[in-house]
């Protein structure tokens, strides 16, 4: 049983005197990860920016150890580096900051005057960070104070940048598919590569190798032998790779953006599993008629790998499998072999999943989250930020069904059309009738993921971890569900921030709710990465 990073156990605490509880995945110890690089002790440092973390990984073991918490100063790392004294260097993507961490792990504000600071890197004592935006810079910065001096701007987008043999600085222009140079102390940029697929990290093994890494769905790594110019290129089947790190043996080692996890990664593109990936989430979750479990994971659309599909390492603690690159989706709903969605970019979407095509239904929402087909084929979406219940139909017309709620996150229907809503902030179940919100229930904890089976809702109390059934008839309820592994890991508490307006951001924790057709209630265990399966009587 592996551990699990809601409560450092693994043992899956959630309890049931109706129901059996099992997961469907297995828990993801690391929670995104991001820029890899080796630390003083031999230990490869990862920056985990969906969890607002950074965790040391032994490469033997596969052990993780939390450094830098998630409730602590950093808010969003990206990227990082060591220098010379052993300082730990962090861009902080979200709020614009650079930060350094002592030896002795005390923290002090490098630069706040950057703008999406993503690529990292330390050359002796000197800070090298580049943003990635479009017409970013790329800047050298001053710990002991001083502004920055800009070397470069106009980038497309840059990202994980490393010093290269020839005493310049490689880093990626992303939305160029390039791969330029500039010496450390200023001068003209020369494009080194272009025509690379999606080039999300430059690095260079012992060799003195261009090593560059795809972010896509293949997982490729383009290695180019910069006295030639000769290239190759091998598919490593890791989904959204982000970024990646040689030890003293020249063994690399890589991390993905889009489930986490760390491999290590041979020249023909094996892999060896050193910490396993799985759900970054999951937010919302869905099932089809086939039974086909999909959940909603921020920056993909995937499933629970399916039983006997050979290809996991546990059969106990099956792993996931990607369908889609799918950035800030955050909820989703199956009907009639088509996928609906939710995104905090703020619009709506309807995909195919056999052939892999997404039409648009709304967009420039206020926090779109739960969403549902109602009786007549429209769809009903929960705008939270704006307190409002949604209607789009098949011409992709908007349309208020309610309005004046406080924070409405999800959105079901009963078997005769009725509309139901969770609201968190408000602690209630509601029912819509006529465009007004009727009390179900309340003093609820927190509810979010919500579903009908039969004729009893089902809610996830985020609040008091637990899963409650409701009568909408009579509002009486009970607890079916404890303990369950939603929201922040015990004991951590912080403030999301608000978003920023073309700047990445962390997903809103929610904790999706759903029905398989054999009536087995899934949940989103968010705080773990993983997805439960509950079986038990109906009433």
């Amino acid at each position: 049983m592996h551990p699990s990073r809601f409560d450092g156990t693994g043992r899956g605490q959630a309890t049931s005197d109706r129901m059996e509880v099992r997961r469907l995945t297995r828990a993801n110890r690391l929670w995104g990860s991001n820029g890899v690089t080796f630390g003083p002790d031999g230990r490869l440092y990862v920056a985990q920016f969906l969890a607002g973390q950074i965790s040391a990984v032994d490469p033997a073991s596969g052990d993780v150890e939390v450094v830098v918490p998630l409730d602590g100063p950093v808010e969003a790392p990206d990227d990082l580096a060591f220098g010379a004294d052993g300082s730990m260097y962090i861009a902080d993507l979200t709020p614009g900051r650079v930060w350094r961490r002592d030896p002795e792990g005390a923290y002090t504000l490098v630069c706040d005057q950057v703008s999406v600071p993503n690529g990292i890197t330390c050359v002796g004592d000197r800070l090298f960070v580049n943003e990635m935006k479009m017409n970013g810079r790329l800047m050298e910065l001053f710990p002991g104070g001083g502004d920055p001096a800009v070397l470069t701007d106009g980038l497309a987008l840059g990202n994980a940048m490393q010093l290269g043999p020839d005493g310049c600085l490689y880093y990626p222009q992303m939305m160029r598919n390039e791969v330029w140079r500039i010496p450390p102390d200023g001068g003209v940029p020369e494009l080194v590569a272009e025509e690379v697929d999606d080039p999300v990290a430059v690095r260079f093994d012992r060799g003195g190798v261009l090593v560059v890494l795809s972010r896509g769905m293949a997982g490729l790594v383009t290695r180019i032998d910069l006295n030639t110019g000769a290239r190759t290129v091998v598919a490593s089947g890791i989904v959204g790779l982000d970024n990646a790190a040689f030890d003293h043996e020249n063994r690399m080692f890589v991390s993905s953006f889009a489930s986490g996890g760390i491999a290590e990664m041979h020249t023909d593109g094996r892999t060896r599993v050193v910490v396993p990936q799985g759900f970054d989430g999951p937010f919302g979750i869905t099932v089809d008629l086939g039974g086909t479990v999909y959940a909603a994971d921020h920056f993909r659309l995937a499933s629970p790998e399916v039983s006997g599909s050979g290809s996991r390492e546990d059969e106990d603690e099956p792993g996931v499998v990607t369908h889609e690159l799918m950035y800030a989706v955050h909820n989703v709903t199956a009907d009639d072999g088509l996928l609906h969605l939710t995104s905090q970019l703020g619009d709506v979407r309807t995909h195919d999943p056999v052939n892999k095509s997404t039409r648009a239904r709304a967009s420039g929402l206020d926090q779109p989250t739960g969403i549902a087909v109602a009786p007549d084929g429209s769809l009903v979406v929960a705008e939270t930020g704006a307190g409002r219940i949604l209607r789009i139909d098949d011409t992709d017309t908007v349309s208020v069904l309610a309005e004046g709620l406080d924070h409405p996150l999800d959105v079901a229907f009963d078997r005769e059309g009725r509309c139901y809503v969770s609201d968190d902030r408000r602690g209630a179940v509601l029912r819509l009738e006529d465009g007004v919100a009727v009390v179900v229930a309340d003093g609820l904890g927190a509810p979010q993921g919500l579903a009908v089976r039969g004729d009893e809702l089902f809610t996830v109390e985020v609040a008091h971890r637990r899963l409650r059934a409701i009568s909408p008839a009579t509002g009486a309820s009970r607890v079916e569900a404890e303990n369950l592994a939603v929201g922040l890991p015990p004991g951590i508490t912080r403030t999301e921030p608000e978003p920023i307006p073309g700047v990445p951001g962390r997903p809103r924790q929610f904790a999706g709710l759903a029905v398989a057709p054999d009536g087995a209630l899934l949940v989103s265990a968010n705080g773990e990465g993983s997805v439960l399966r509950l079986t038990g009587p109906a009433e």
